[in-house]
């Protein structure tokens, strides 16, 4: 059903009823309840109830209009006015056309908790009055008017203060009987400023308890003084509570005025530069009813869908100090919505309070439970307790607020106010204060009551301090009583600037020179019983005058949260968390709050959640599998002790041994045909080379160090140049004698010791000569390889230069190369001891591992390089002792027949 049908069909309903009032018989409930289930919906069900609690039809007696509904008159020498927020007046608009009508008490609906803030008024009067060092000789009186939310009723209590008690003058006194000292009020920012804009003209001092952020934009200059911490210092409060949760994907509720629009504007400007995000915002109807509004009832179920249907478990609401009682309606929207209810954590403002209507007696407090509040610092006054608990409507016969208080709070009547017909719940004004319902009424000092407390010693304590400079204060003694001359009282501006005082509780109150409360809020966590029974439990703080870092805290473990939480803290996220090793990307179109995960690319990590971008270890670590952390690097080189460097060296030695077994076997057959063959000092030569060729080997195992990187490469190049030029000059003697046997050949000059040594010293000299140049421009020195092996920190020689390092390994391939084409080409030359095609097969094995060492060291790293290069080195050696001498060594030692003169000339 649409609220236009059900407007509709409450006008017919109202044809029917003729006198409904907040507490009727059964009988007459009864036939009402069919009435309405006969032409209604379960849909305008609950509207109709509503309606029916907050409307009245009944004709009042004559009272005349302009006369104040409520007042509390207590006498004094001198005067505190205070504006309250007690009572709503239902009435119809003024159209202007007929006399206003009356109103009667049926027409008003008490706001009941905040009956607290009179009593902690008239509370801390009666305490100032009883302590004689404050105002000696002077007694505190109290005039308290109710603003009703009203403007006109605002102004009209207003300029009562400032008239002669019960004639209401406006702009006139008659007498000296209204010594105004200062007006406490009003609670919520229109109500202050409408007060505001009548005190100045007068410069009478008003002391705010509520929070008011848009007063001096309306009207800059006003004189006022704020009892609540500033409001900018909250807003950063609910920054830090959602950063301490981690809470970044909230919803906010505000209340439709000004205050509401700067609330937001302000934090929308903090939360995203703080990572957090706004799934939705909605307002909140202004207007403290729902009945008669279409458009209400809209907005309360639209907001309803938003806030059931969001991901984001937090709410921050922004409202008036009677707002929670919209907020109580959201649970029931769901009757008009087919969506379920899910536990949502409120984060309220200090402005709002715990309050209900007398029709939400009996309501559920489900969407309150668990829910965190700023609140303005209070403590618990032992004697308010006490105060509160000796006030009922018999014994506080001036107190004009008190009657309309006790019937609604505790849903009764008294008797000279109770219909014939109806004989029940009558009030007894026994009834006690500690049975009401938290929503109700509450025993202890709530933090705008506490803010009144406050309020009413800051102005004793700074007209005691104007009368004690002498300014202008002064008293006159006439006939034993006591009159006070209030010319120039405008003064006492200047003493509440910067009052500093200690409260009956031992609380410190100061104002700062712009009239501003300094004092931080408290953190309240707001929990409900079964029972119904409610708790405020005090969780945390924020204090603006600590360090930062102590600025704000919280303590979590006793927060009691949603009951579908399961005593879990909630999430409030768009996204779940990125786990260390993932990163965080954006998804198109949506709030930055809201990505994907994605894995960190290789060789960075995130070691966090929910981080932007991943970052690169330092060079001397690398990152686990799972990219999460970064893991220290080990130190790696070639050493003696690990497995491959044992087998490598095991190789070493072995093969120096038998070289050097080979140099022992020649030595001792050194004057045999076959050791004489081919120049016996360049097979000597040849043998102590290839032995030195083994030993350099060495060099390249161990940890880097300056000489041995000086010695590694220019040894290895400068002894396998010689070994190369040793078998180089053996082909090239093979060569010469053969072509020397000739008949006139003119070789035979050649041939002999001269050209083999010339050879074997001048193609040394030409490595030496590249070694040289090495040493001298960029000789290698010990390095740190930190990136080529992921998890090592390569300890090396670094080459210095490269090109020369290739250099030294080119003239060798050259020598190689030279060597194997002249063996080749006399490897089919006749001779018993032709060396030729033995120094052919060395030189092509010799050939194949240099040339296969070139690509397999550029493509390994660490410490493999050297292992290939230590491979090569003994290959090659070894090849070059296996091929040119095992078949002589197996001739000397096994087939000595063949090592003969005779067997020479025979071949």
């Amino acid at each position: 059903m649409t609220p236009m049908q059900v407007s509709e069909e409450f006008l017919q309903l109202e044809r029917h009823v003729i006198t409904v009032h907040l507490r009727i018989d059964k009988a007459l409930l009864i036939r009402t309840l069919d009435l309405i289930v006969q032409m209604m919906t379960q849909t305008s069900f609950l509207c109709i109830i509503f309606l029916l609690h907050t409307r009245t039809f009944t004709q009042c007696s004559s009272r005349s209009p302009h006369s104040p509904l409520h007042e509390l008159h207590q006498p004094g020498d001198l005067f505190v006015g205070g504006i309250v927020f007690h009572a709503f007046i239902l009435s119809q608009p003024i159209d202007f056309t007929d006399y206003p009508p009356p109103t009667c008490s049926e027409d008003i609906t008490v706001l009941t908790k905040n009956y607290q803030h009179i009593l902690a008024f008239v509370f801390a009067v009666k305490e100032l009055n009883e302590n004689p060092k404050i105002l000696p000789n002077v007694t505190l009186g109290v005039h308290i008017y109710d603003s009703y939310f009203h403007a006109e009723w605002t102004y009209q209590s207003t300029m009562r203060l400032l008239s002669t008690p019960r004639r209401f003058v406006p702009n006139y006194k008659c007498d000296f009987q209204n010594n105004l000292l200062a007006v406490i009020g009003a609670l919520d920012a229109p109500i202050s400023l409408d007060v505001a804009v009548i005190l100045h003209i007068y410069k009478i001092p008003q002391l705010i308890y509520g929070s008011t952020p848009v007063m001096n934009d309306k009207i800059p200059g006003l004189l006022f003084y704020q009892m609540a911490p500033k409001e900018s210092l909250q807003y950063i409060a609910i920054l830090k509570l959602l950063l301490h949760f981690k809470w970044t994907w909230i919803g906010i509720l505000y209340a439709d005025d000004e205050n509401g629009q700067r609330f937001v504007q302000s934090e929308l400007e903090l939360f995203p530069q703080n990572g957090i995000c706004v799934a939705f915002m909605e307002r909140f109807p202004d207007s403290p009813f729902l009945s008669g509004h279409e458009d209400n009832l809209l907005k309360g179920a639209k907001i309803y869908i938003k806030v059931m249907g969001s991901k984001a478990n937090v709410l921050v609401v922004y409202g008036k100090s009677y707002s929670m009682v919209y907020l109580r309606w959201l649970p029931y929207f769901s009757e008009f919505e087919n969506m379920p209810q899910k536990g949502k954590v409120l984060i309220m403002t200090a402005q709002m309070e715990l309050n209900s209507y007398t029709y939400q007696r009996t309501w559920g407090t489900d969407i309150i439970h668990g829910a965190l509040s700023f609140t303005v610092h209070s403590s618990d006054h032992p004697g308010f307790r006490q105060f509160a608990d000796s006030r009922n409507p018999s014994s506080t016969k001036n107190d004009g607020f008190i009657r309309d208080f006790w019937q609604q709070a505790f849903g009764c009547r008294f008797t000279n106010s109770t219909p014939d017909n109806i004989n029940n719940d009558i009030c007894t004004g026994e009834e006690k204060l500690e049975s009401l319902p938290g929503p109700f009424f509450e025993m202890s000092m709530t933090g705008h009551s506490y803010s009144i407390y406050n309020s009413v010693y800051a102005v004793a304590h700074a007209f005691h301090a104007m009368l004690s400079s002498r300014l202008e204060g002064r008293a006159v003694v006439d006939g034993g009583g006591l009159k006070l001359h209030v010319q120039g009282w405008w003064q006492l501006h200047h003493f509440l600037r910067g009052i500093s005082f200690n409260n009956s509780v031992g609380d410190k109150v100061c104002l700062n020179q712009n009239g501003e409360l300094a004092a931080g809020f408290d953190i309240i966590n707001w929990v409900f019983s079964t029972n119904k029974s409610f708790q405020r439990v005090k969780v945390g703080r924020m204090h603006p005058h600590l360090p930062p870092d102590q600025m704000f805290t919280i303590d979590e473990d006793v927060i009691t949260w949603h009951t579908m939480f399961n005593q879990i803290q909630p999430l409030s996220v768009c996204s779940d968390s990125c786990h260390p090793g993932y990163r965080k990307k954006r998804k198109e179109g949506e709030p930055f709050c809201c990505y994907d995960c994605i894995p960190c690319p290789e060789g960075k990590i995130s070691d966090n959640k929910d981080m932007n971008d991943c970052k690169k270890c330092a060079d001397e670590h690398y990152p686990n599998t799972h990219q999460s952390v970064c893991i220290p690097k080990e130190i790696s080189f070639l050493s003696y002790e690990e497995p491959l460097g044992i087998i490598l060296n095991i190789f070493t030695f072995s093969f120096v041994l038998l070289t050097a077994l080979t140099i022992v076997i020649f030595v001792k057959h050194h004057n045999t045909p076959i050791v004489k063959a081919n120049n016996r000092s360049l097979t000597y030569s040849l043998l102590v080379s290839l032995l030195l060729c083994f030993l350099c080997a060495l060099l390249f195992v161990g940890p880097p160090q300056w000489v041995l990187c000086l010695l590694r490469q220019m040894a290895f190049g400068m002894v396998f140049s010689v070994a190369v030029s040793c078998v180089l000059a053996k082909t090239i003697t093979v060569v010469l004698a053969f072509m020397a046997t000739k008949p006139g050949s003119r070789m035979r000059k050649w041939v002999g010791k001269r050209l083999a040594n010339s050879t074997v010293l001048s193609c040394s000299l030409v490595q030496a000569g590249i070694c040289t140049l090495w040493l001298i421009t960029s000789p290698p020195f010990p390095d740190v390889d930190k990136h080529s092996m992921r998890k090592e920190i390569v300890l090396m020689c670094n080459e210095g230069s490269v090109t020369l390092f290739y250099c030294v390994l080119g003239y060798m391939g050259i020598l190689a190369l030279v060597s194997l084409t002249v063996a080749f080409l006399a490897r089919k030359l006749p001779d018993s001891f032709n060396e030729a095609k033995f120094i052919t097969f060395s030189m092509l094995l010799f050939c194949s591992v240099w040339l296969s060492f070139i690509p397999t060291y550029l493509s390994t790293k660490g410490k493999y390089m050297v292992v290939v290069e230590i491979f090569s080195i003994l290959s090659s050696s070894a090849g070059l002792l296996a091929c040119i001498f095992f078949p002589k060594c197996y001739i000397l030692l096994w087939r000595s027949e063949l090592n003969s003169t005779e067997h020479l000339i025979r071949k």
